[in-house]
């Protein structure tokens, strides 16, 4: 049996994989979300396979499911504390010990959970909000068949303009 070293990739060739930009991939280096697996003679960065996995799974994070970086990183910090907390689990017998790691196990994925819910808790707040401007827009829609003029009732909550970043009114 031959054991093959992992294949190790240069950055250009990550941002191919990954969908990033090697610019991408240095600022989560430079904030901690990545480590690469190694350097070359001439200090290139190298990357293996779990790099490209864990870059896939921030780029998901974020594009997908809208997390920041703040949030990604308490995120990969605790997937990765549980790993290392399994492994001490696994090589302890001391009752006391394992107990304290199944307690910051528990605390981290309390934490993941609470993270999530406010993720879905903010999602579900655009989601009313869109459905009320779809329906303030289908009655007009509604007057306009109707042969009436479309009313046009004042919303009170303001909207920041694109253009000058102030408020509009909604309507």
């Amino acid at each position: 049996m031959t054991d093959v070293a992992p294949r190790l990739l240069r950055i250009q060739e990550v941002a191919a994989e990954t969908g990033l930009t090697p610019r991408t991939i240095r600022y989560y280096e430079e904030v901690g979300l990545l480590a690469p697996a190694a350097r070359s003679e001439g200090a290139y960065r190298l990357y293996d396979g779990e790099d490209l996995d864990r870059l896939r799974f921030i780029r998901g994070l974020r594009d997908d499911a809208g997390f920041s970086l703040a949030e990604i990183g308490q995120l990969l910090e605790d997937e990765d504390a549980r790993a290392r907390n399994r492994d001490r689990y696994r090589s302890s017998r001391d009752p006391v010990e394992r107990r304290q790691i199944l307690t910051d196990a528990i605390d981290r994925v309390d934490r993941q959970v609470t993270s999530l819910r406010q993720k879905i808790d903010r999602l579900e707040a655009m989601i009313v909000e869109a459905e009320e401007r779809r329906s303030h827009l289908a009655s007009h829609v509604d007057d306009l068949d109707a042969g009436r003029e479309p009313t046009h009732t004042h919303d009170p909550r303001p909207r920041r303009s694109a253009s000058r970043g102030g408020t509009e009114p909604r309507g």
